[in-house]
């Protein structure tokens, strides 16, 4: 418990510190975000805050996590150097998304093979179990790609990749140390502890975003512990769960969903599901008159309410419960996209007039 403690407390001592300092050299030095036609920010901000992030992350898991009990360790940092890499060029030098998918496709593999970070088995959805060895490689393959992006593309407003990825990784942390799986908590709360600190720094008025570096390193790590959770989770135990692939979709609903519903939506207009464009849940928010700190509220709250919802129908089975988030998600988003269509249709009527 102590080194769980220590762990947050170290990440959130080093990023804290190390984030004025950054802010400083990446105004110094130009590397700001610039006010844009889809951006949510009217000023120039800098936007490398991921570096304290990974900073905070590494120094803590190296210090305090026991190698010896944790013999994968070594591959999953050396997905995290990759993943920073990647995103610490995007963010100073854009690159191409074809570039930066190899470079996450890397670093995804190097866990699948190297860290057995693995979805073996279905859990009875479709009356599947057990998975051939190519499917389950690739399945995990593509299941880490969709969350790192995931984290990627709610990442539009003040202090919403942060704290999502911080209620994440506090929520399944917690439930590798009752379990105790304390190696894979100490990962899980040394994120908490670095996002944390930054979003001190990411709160309106932001003074930094986190920027392609923090959203693709969160997302890893929030990937790697949903699937261990998956994995690792037996019903027979005092906190194990029943329906275990629905509860952790449910844990990390937000950024899956809204990547889900933004992708279909694009691809049922004709347009490339990668193609930009302002209809993120947190821009419909910020469409209907929420600032951004009152939209990160909601959706935050709204995450909690999904999670309530996963763990006390854990009885329903995987796919019904599946099916059942899924369907509150869909009203829930419809119901917003509807209004906001509504309040803007009047609008424009109203200054036509």
């Amino acid at each position: 418990m102590y080194d769980i403690i220590l762990s947050f407390i170290t990440a959130f001592t080093l990023t804290y510190f190390a984030i004025p300092s950054i802010i400083h050299v990446a105004r110094v030095k130009n590397l700001c975000d610039e006010p844009g036609e889809r951006r949510s920010h009217t000023v120039s901000t800098p936007s490398l805050g991921g570096i304290g992030i990974f900073a905070g992350v590494i120094f803590s898991i190296i210090l305090w996590t026991p190698f010896e009990a944790f013999g994968d360790l070594q591959y999953i940092l050396c997905a995290f150097i990759i993943i920073f890499l990647i995103g610490a060029k995007d963010d100073i030098l854009p690159i191409s998304p074809k570039v930066k998918l190899i470079g996450e496709v890397f670093a995804a593999t190097i866990l699948v093979f190297k860290s057995n970070v693995k979805i073996t088995s279905l859990y009875g959805i479709f009356g599947i179990t057990a998975l051939p060895e190519p499917i389950s490689i690739l399945l995990s393959v593509f299941t880490i790609l969709v969350i790192v992006n995931a984290f990627n593309l709610i990442d539009g407003i003040n202090g919403l990749s942060g704290s999502i990825s911080t209620l994440i990784s506090i929520t399944l942390g917690t439930w590798f140390y009752l379990s105790d799986h304390i190696a894979l908590a100490m990962v899980a709360f040394s994120l908490a502890g670095a996002v944390t600190a930054f979003l001190k720094y990411n709160f309106s008025p932001a003074k930094i975003f986190m920027g392609d570096t923090g959203s693709l390193l969160v997302g890893l790590v929030c990937s790697i512990l949903a699937i261990k959770f998956i994995e690792l989770n037996n019903v027979s135990d005092p906190y194990g769960f029943n329906a275990v692939p629905a509860v952790a979709i449910g844990i990390m609903i937000l950024p899956l969903f809204d990547t889900l519903r933004v992708f279909t939506m694009r691809a049922l207009r004709g347009r490339s599901p990668f193609s930009p464009d302002r209809n993120h849940i947190h821009h419909l928010l910020i469409d209907y008159g929420f600032n951004h700190m009152q939209a990160t509220a909601i959706l935050v709250l709204v995450n909690i309410f999904f999670i309530i919802i996963v763990i006390t129908l854990q009885d329903l089975g995987s796919l019904n419960l599946l099916l059942l988030i899924l369907g509150i998600a869909i009203l829930m988003s419809a119901s917003l996209y509807l209004t906001v269509s509504r309040r803007e249709k009047r609008k424009n009527q109203a200054s036509n007039v």
